[in-house]
């Protein structure tokens, strides 16, 4: 994939944390206070999934096994994402859970562009895990569920991880304790944001 042209002058963000770490909640928040395309690697996979398109099927059986989809289809998958949402005015963009492993990262910034920030959000396996369940019994996610879930944490942990102390090395990792209130953890990420000058 060769780099692409109209992104080289775009904002991004990765957003890390955990499964139930509250990425999409206060991603929510970042868009309406700051005006960032928010795009979730999940949520683009689901969608495709959806649309039962043969692609779609083939990454529902993946998804539902709690197994990660490759990388050059997630980052197809982002990228023209980022172009429709750039060619409607979007500056900057949230990219929510993402990257899941270094190389995803490494790839990304070579192909697409290079990020601003990872915004990591911080809390306990006990409490993603308690936010999740809990999430499973409204949400109708295949992957909510108690089997899916801690291998989701054991996939966080030996691929993400490696991530965030990468982009530690740069200096571009904001650290979030993502284990108070909404509005608590909101005032930190503002804060940090603000710092940014977005």
């Amino acid at each position: 994939m060769a780099p692409v042209d109209q992104l080289k002058d775009a904002k991004v963000i990765f957003v890390l944390g955990g499964p139930g770490s509250g990425k999409g909640t206060q991603c929510e928040r970042i868009v309406a206070k700051y005006g960032l395309a928010h795009l979730s690697s999940g949520d683009l996979l689901r969608a495709e999934v959806a649309s039962g398109s043969e692609r779609g099927n083939r990454l529902k059986a993946i998804m539902e096994s709690g197994e990660l989809v490759s990388l050059d289809i997630v980052l197809e998958l982002i990228r023209d994402a980022m172009l429709a949402r750039g060619a409607a005015g979007a500056k900057g963009f949230l990219i929510d859970g993402y990257p899941r492993e270094l190389e995803q990262g490494v790839r990304f910034e070579s192909e697409l562009v290079p990020c601003k920030a990872v915004l990591f959000f911080d809390v306990s396996e006990e409490a993603m895990q308690q936010r999740l369940l809990k999430r499973g019994e409204t949400s109708g996610r295949v992957d909510d569920n108690e089997a899916t879930i801690r291998k989701r944490f054991q996939t966080f942990q030996q691929l993400t991880k490696p991530v965030i102390e990468h982009y530690k090395g740069q200096g571009k990792v904001i650290q979030v304790d993502a284990s108070g209130s909404v509005d608590e953890v909101f005032g930190q990420v503002q804060k940090q944001l603000d710092a940014l000058k977005l």
